[in-house]
């Protein structure tokens, strides 16, 4: 893809559009200019960083090492949670486009309704006829400092944010193409300061001057809510990102609930799926205020809470743990990964921060030596703010973890309810799809012993519409399990007695004087053309006598 720079605006690709596998997008331009559908292993090529490193900068003097090692904080080692995390969204900014094909006309509908609602001041942005959405947006919640916003960062990366079309199939298509747009959430939770944010945001992308057009004009919050509607409409927006959603519960009485409100009609009316990040501490509110929406969540929802000291654990530590600048290489070892675990508590930013301060620490001090007992006392001496919150994660106490909201992790009764749920769920999940299953292979079964029994029938040399037909016949009439030999025997014997039938009419001939063929062959008879005979006859009418002339001429 070619790199265009967009005036006054940032950066996009050329569109170059691509063959789909999946058969239902193609003939979508917005799909089919998105990068192919990456497999397992190529995710994670692309979203793993690994840093420059080489073993002689270990020998530099201190002062240049100590600023090696904030190399550490550039490093991304894809989990499995990153691969399940690219996949829904891969999947949810496909699933928005389809029904949003710009060359349908219900696109240019919408397009259409939406600048009406806003020249009449409708300020209802939800309207049913514009879109049937086939995407939904999920959640994202997690323990602060798990790195939710860098992973999503990455996966986005995986994507031009613009992409500009101009022709497609030989037809004129001019358009900007927003793949996806990140906002966060206001501090205050304010609706007025997400939709300031939106603007500035598409102006700065897109060259636009929304801001100044409805950001710090007299316009109320649900006319900006209306016009940000219909402004994703126009940008073909694929996906919207809301990080730091726990501010919403600071959101004045009834704030919270009009976002939310607008979230949800994004995603089921005009099909853009809304992607909210955010902390444990928002959790409660959308429990309450967006409990639709998360029923309706095509991905699902997730529900990222501190790392396990599993193999994922001993996977991301053996990464990190190569970026070694002391003098003396430290071989990991399991004391090494347990104190790093006990003085993080699986939080990945405590743990970086805490390997690079104790490198750091080594270097000045002239030890070159990572240690155990270093570890834990640059733990005792630079993480006084956040002991409290670890202490209570060691304690495992639900009612001290429960004080802090950021890493307040889901209750454990709520996450046993819902697991029963879920396999309640999966299981009469599985019996439906099950009958579905039966169902479908006794259909197809029956079609394959009609298409079979047809496919014999014209090797007879018996016309195939006629066929199919007798065929048909047949198997609607026979409910039980039916042999093909049988079905084709069944057929002849019916085509047999037709064609006996037939010459036994035609042995007793009888003209019909009203009928189209005899009045024909009399006008032949008589010199006359089929159209004059048959308009002798009042069957065609004439022209000046046609009830729609009559009708547009009054």
């Amino acid at each position: 893809m070619s790199n265009i720079i967009i005036p006054n605006g940032g950066k996009a690709v050329e569109a170059e559009y691509k063959e789909q596998v999946v058969s239902e997008y193609n003939g979508n331009p917005f799909i089919e200019a998105l990068p192919p559908i990456y497999s397992m292993e190529e995710v994670v090529e692309h979203l793993a960083v690994y840093p420059s490193y080489n073993e002689q900068e270990r020998l530099l003097d201190k002062q240049y090492k100590i600023h090696l090692v904030q190399r550490l904080f550039q490093c991304f080692q894809p989990l499995m949670v990153h691969l399940d995390l690219e996949s829904r969204i891969s999947r949810t900014i496909r699933q928005s486009y389809l029904s949003r094909n710009p060359y349908k006309p219900e696109y240019a509908i919408a397009l259409h309704d939406g600048y009406q609602m806003i020249h009449n001041l409708n300020v209802e942005v939800s309207n049913g006829s514009m879109f049937r959405s086939t995407s939904h947006g999920f959640t994202i919640i997690g323990v602060s400092g798990m790195g939710k916003t860098t992973a999503i960062n990455r996966i986005l990366s995986l994507y031009p944010q613009i992409i500009v079309h101009s022709q497609y199939r030989g037809m004129n298509f001019s358009m900007y193409q927003l793949v996806w747009l990140k906002l966060d959430c206001p501090f205050d939770g304010s609706i007025k300061g997400l939709c300031i944010e939106f603007f500035h945001k598409i102006d700065n992308l897109l060259g636009t001057n929304y801001y100044h057009k409805f950001g710090i004009a007299r316009k109320t919050v649900d006319n900006m809510l209306s016009i940000m509607a219909q402004i994703t409409r126009n940008t073909g927006l694929g996906l919207l990102i809301v990080d730091e959603i726990q501010h919403l519960s600071q959101a004045k009485s009834g704030g919270a609930e009009k976002m939310l409100n607008f979230f949800v009609t994004l995603v089921n009316t005009i099909g853009v799926p809304v992607i909210l990040i955010g902390t444990p501490k928002g959790l409660s509110i959308l429990q309450s205020e967006f409990r639709q929406a998360r029923r309706g969540s095509g991905q699902g929802d997730q529900i990222w809470d501190r790392m396990e000291k599993d193999q994922n654990w001993d996977l991301i530590m053996n990464a990190l743990w190569d970026y070694q600048w002391t003098s003396k290489k430290v071989p990991f070892t399991d004391e090494v990964s347990r104190v790093l675990y006990n003085e993080s508590q699986g939080i990945v930013d405590i743990m970086v921060k805490l390997y690079a301060m104790s490198q750091i620490r080594a270097i000045m001090t002239g030890k070159e030596d990572i240690t155990p007992k270093l570890i834990e006392q640059v733990a005792k001496e630079n993480f006084k703010l956040v002991k409290p919150m670890l202490n209570a994660l060691r304690s495992g106490d639900a009612k001290r973890i429960a004080q802090y909201g950021d890493i307040c992790t889901v209750d454990a009764d709520f996450l046993g309810f819902m697991e029963r749920e879920r396999h309640t769920i999966d299981l009469n999940m599985k019996i439906e799809a099950l009958k579905r299953t039966q169902k479908k292979k006794e259909q197809e079964v029956k079609i394959d012993k009609k298409q079979e029994a047809i496919l014999k029938l014209i090797d007879l040399a018996i016309d195939g519409m006629k066929a199919q037909k007798v065929v048909e016949k047949i198997c609607e009439q026979d409910e039980a399990e039916v042999d093909v030999n049988d079905i084709v025997i069944k057929a002849i014997q019916e085509i047999t007695n037709a064609q006996k039938g037939v010459r036994k009419t035609r042995n007793k001939p009888t003209k019909n004087k009203n009928d189209i063929r005899v009045i024909v062959e009399e006008g032949r008879k008589n010199t006359k053309s089929a159209y004059e005979a048959l308009q002798e006859k009042g069957i065609i009418k004439r022209y000046e006598n046609d009830l729609l002339r009559l009708g547009n001429a009054g």
